[in-house]
């Protein structure tokens, strides 16, 4: 089967938890993950939750293991900590979880951005996988970021991917 045919199997609408990863934003102050709520329900996706969780690798880990706990998340979105500044730690938290890794996901997450922003792009650590059988997807804090990682990648393939994981 093609992934054109993959995709017109694929469902149109899939539940989506957001979490906020961060020390400072708030409810009212978090317009990275308003974006992505936004993004999605625009989309026809659901939008099953959002949290704000302090940068702190176990307080990420237990957030995620949470959401996967619930079958509503087929798909949890993280934004937040993907940097290299020593309060990011996003992608350990992330990463040390993942059972199936979708490397291209970051690779072309990080050609869109030297697209946008030059070789700064080099400094994100965005990345995808698998956790029992759901996608979770780090992407970093930047509202710019969010809206070019939902629009050219997430958006376009989030039934798809949600089809192949739940295979």
């Amino acid at each position: 089967m093609s992934h054109v045919e993959h995709k017109a199997h694929a469902p149109q609408s899939v539940g989506c938890h957001v979490m906020t990863i961060s020390d400072t934003r708030t409810e009212e102050t978090d317009s990275s993950g308003r974006a992505i709520a936004e993004l999605l329900r625009g989309a026809g996706h659901r939008v099953v939750g959002r949290t704000i969780v302090k940068d702190d690798p176990e307080l990420v880990r237990g957030a995620i293991e949470r959401m996967l706990a619930t079958p509503d998340a087929q798909v949890i979105i993280t934004t937040g900590g993907t940097g290299i500044s020593s309060r990011d730690s996003t992608y350990e938290a992330v990463s040390a979880l993942l059972q199936k890794r979708l490397d291209g996901f970051g690779e072309l997450f990080r050609m869109l951005s030297y697209e946008q922003i030059g070789s700064a792009a080099l400094l994100s650590r965005a990345c995808a996988g698998l956790v029992a059988g759901r996608i979770v997807v780090s992407l970093p804090g930047s509202e710019a970021a969010v809206r070019l990682a939902m629009e050219k990648l997430l958006i376009p393939e989030l039934g798809h991917l949600v089809r192949e994981a739940s295979r």
